[in-house]
């Protein structure tokens, strides 16, 4: 308790973020220097260093998604492993001692998220066990971020509009953070804090990937630079009925999953349309893209623009690197310009976990790191829990 307290009274502390998405593809980790300066917090990410999944571990994720107790409890110590592996590798090659980092901060892997729906609370699960964590690398954890906003009636999602607010905020500008990863999300970041929006969009790249693994038989697990669907034509009966979903329609704040948007979506789709004459893989993955492009730009039409002048939407997440989807998103949203992650010195990869190292400085400043007029939650808490 005497070392928690000493981390709690720093003015500035190192933190390793580790996040692992919805893509499942791999766990991140950054080192963070994270200065408390007045009201605020000044970051800079410090180190970066990504740890891919083998191939073997993202099916017992893709299998967890749909649901086995014994996998799932079994799979939370295995990813904890991987999660701990992950933190000493990124602090060797950053040259730095464990003893040095005052915290992890470990997001988890999401197997399952329920939003709250008609004042019924929802529930969430992330994985990859905290303890195993501590135990291996001697380092205070903060984890299971979202569980303390959903208790309090939150979505538990968006979490990261205050670390978007910290990194980007602007006097005199309105920016949007548009994350795509297996799920699509955004925030707004205007100059006041309390005016900031932010919610999930629909999907990101979870359909895409899931449809080009079961084309290929798992042989590839994404549509590199949107190859596949440049080379397809959209089909307009399953486009039309992508953009009836209901999810679209729902008025932030709002929060969706794989358990929508996900393997079992994907597979319906191919099934039900890959044997309609003259329809090919490329149409569908190409009418999948168009659709995660089109649910975007419906999320700016319907909640944003009304209300927001905005300058700049600033790419993350791997789905910028979809040189396809990026090419539709500037011609559905034009004039507004596009800018990446990349450019303000931060790697697309590393944005979601420097985004949780930030919450957990947060955390360990005896502070609330979530919105409520983002999640909707009744109102501030302190996220995670920690393991000392």
């Amino acid at each position: 308790m005497n070392r928690l307290l000493k981390i709690f009274q720093k003015r500035s502390r190192l933190i390793l973020g580790l996040m692992s998405g919805t893509s499942h593809d791999g766990v991140d980790a950054v080192v963070a220097q994270i200065s408390i300066k007045g009201r605020g917090s000044e970051v800079r990410g410090l180190y970066h260093y990504h740890l891919p999944f083998s191939g073997a571990l993202r099916e017992k994720i893709s299998n967890a998604f749909l649901g086995n107790t014994e996998n799932i409890c079994r799979l939370n110590f295995e990813l904890g492993e991987v999660f701990a592996e992950a933190s000493l590798r990124c602090l060797e090659k950053a040259g730095l001692k464990p003893a040095r980092i005052d915290a992890i901060a470990s997001h988890g892997q999401t197997i399952y998220h329920i939003p709250p729906k008609n004042k019924v609370g929802g529930s969430t699960l992330q994985i990859g066990e905290a303890s195993v964590i501590a135990e291996r690398t001697g380092i205070l954890v903060v984890s299971d971020f979202r569980t303390r906003d959903m208790a309090a009636a939150g979505h538990g999602a968006p979490l990261v509009p205050l670390a978007d607010y910290i990194l980007f905020n602007e006097k005199g500008k309105t920016k949007s953070v548009q994350n795509i990863g297996g799920i699509a999300n955004l925030t707004v970041v205007p100059e006041r804090i309390e005016d900031i929006m932010a919610f999930d969009t629909g999907p990101g790249m979870s359909l895409i990937d899931e449809a080009i693994r079961l084309f290929t038989n798992g042989r590839l697990r994404f549509d590199l630079n949107g190859r596949m669907a440049e080379r397809g034509a959209p089909v307009k009966a399953l486009l039309d009925e992508l953009m009836r979903h209901p999810f679209l329609r729902n008025r932030p704040p709002k929060s969706t999953g794989r358990e929508t948007f996900g393997r079992q979506m994907a597979g319906d789709i191919i099934k039900r349309y890959s044997k309609r004459k003259n329809i090919m893989p490329e149409d569908i993955v190409s009418t999948l893209t168009m659709f995660t492009a089109l649910s975007i730009k419906s999320a700016y039409e319907e909640f944003v623009l009304p209300r927001f002048k905005v300058s700049e939407i600033i790419l993350s997440g791997g789905g910028c690197k979809n040189a396809f989807l990026v090419r539709l998103l500037k011609e559905h949203l034009s004039p507004i310009k596009f800018t990446y992650i990349d450019d303000y010195g931060i790697p697309y990869q590393a944005k979601e976990a420097l985004s949780f190292a930030i919450l957990a400085n947060e955390t360990l400043s005896g502070r609330a790191g979530n919105l409520p007029h983002a999640t909707g939650a009744r109102h501030p808490v302190i996220l995670g829990k920690i393991t000392l």
